[in-house]
C-alpha cells in the first residue's frame, strides 16, 4: 500500500513540472508601452535609438527631383574663344604683310621678289626656294641660284613677272635693277593695297562675328555680365587688329608714294 502511494506521488510530481514547463514555454513576453511607467526602464534606451534612426533615415533621404533640381556650373568658353579669334585675326594680319611685300616701291626689298614662281624641270618653285636674293644697293637686287643650271629659269620667270624688271646675267648670278615708280604706277599701287586692306579687314571681322556667335550659344548658361564682358573683349582685340592692318597699309602707300 505504502509502494502504491509513493509511486502516485512521484507521478504527480512529474505532471505538475511537465505543465509547468508547458506554460512557461507559451507566455508572450511584451515590451512595455512607450508611454507606460515600465518604458521608462530597461527598453526605453532601445525603442528612443530605433525612433531616432528612423527620424535620422527620413531627413537624409532625397527624391530624385531633389536630384534633378541640382545645376551644374557651366565652362569658362572665355578663354578658348578668345584664344581661337585671336589666332584668326593674327593670320589675317600675316597674310596681309606677305601680300604686301609683293607690292614693288622703286627701293630694292629682298622679299620682293618672293612670290615669283620659276619653272623647272616642268615644276614651279617659289623663287626664294631655288636662290638667294640679296640687296646691293637701294635700287639693285642680287640673285644667287643654288643651282647655276636653274639662272635661265630665274631670269625668264623675273621677267615675265609684274614688276617690271629686267634682269641681267652677272657670271653666276643675276642683277636686278629696280626702276623708279611713275605717277601712273604709283596711284595704281595705291589702289591695290587699298583693296588688299579691306580685303583682309574683312577676315578680321568674320573671325569677330564667328567669335561672338560662339558666345551668343552659351549666354543661356552663362551670368549676363560674364557675356557682356566677353562680348567687349573681342570687340577690343578686333579694333586692335584691325588698327594693325591700317597701320601697315598706310606705311606701305608711303613707301610707294615716297619712292
Amino acid at each position: 500500500m505504502a509502494l502504491l502511494l509513493r509511486r502516485g506521488a512521484a507521478f504527480a510530481a512529474r505532471s505538475f513540472r511537465a505543465a509547468a514547463a508547458s506554460s512557461a514555454s507559451a507566455t508572450v513576453h511584451r515590451l512595455p508601452a512607450a508611454g507606460s511607467l515600465a518604458g521608462a526602464g530597461e527598453f526605453a534606451p532601445a525603442r528612443l535609438f530605433l525612433l531616432e534612426s528612423r527620424r535620422g533615415f527620413a531627413k537624409g533621404k532625397k527624391s530624385k527631383d531633389d536630384r534633378s533640381d541640382t545645376v551644374q556650373a557651366a565652362p569658362d568658353i572665355g578663354p578658348t574663344v578668345k584664344s581661337a579669334a585671336t589666332s584668326q585675326m593674327d593670320a589675317a594680319v600675316i597674310a596681309l604683310s606677305r601680300e604686301l611685300s609683293k607690292l614693288r616701291t622703286g627701293r630694292a626689298t629682298p622679299g620682293m621678289l618672293d612670290h615669283i614662281m620659276v619653272e623647272t624641270a616642268d615644276v614651279k618653285v617659289a623663287l626664294n626656294r631655288i636662290a638667294v636674293v640679296s640687296v646691293l644697293d637701294s635700287h639693285t637686287l642680287s640673285v644667287m641660284p643654288y643651282d647655276p643650271s636653274s639662272m635661265k629659269s630665274i631670269e625668264h620667270a623675273i621677267i615675265s613677272s609684274p614688276l617690271g624688271i629686267n634682269p641681267t646675267p652677272d657670271g653666276n648670278r643675276i642683277i636686278a635693277n629696280i626702276p623708279p615708280l611713275t605717277k601712273e604706277n604709283i596711284q595704281a599701287l595705291c589702289k591695290v593695297v587699298t583693296k588688299s586692306a579691306e580685303d583682309f579687314k574683312q577676315s578680321i571681322r568674320r573671325a569677330r562675328q564667328k567669335a561672338l556667335d560662339t558666345i551668343k550659344k552659351s549666354a543661356s548658361s552663362m551670368p549676363k555680365d560674364d557675356v557682356k564682358r566677353l562680348e567687349k573683349e573681342i570687340e577690343e582685340v578686333t579694333k586692335k587688329f584691325i588698327k594693325t592692318a591700317d597701320d601697315m597699309c598706310k606705311a606701305k602707300e608711303k613707301e610707294i608714294s615716297g619712292s
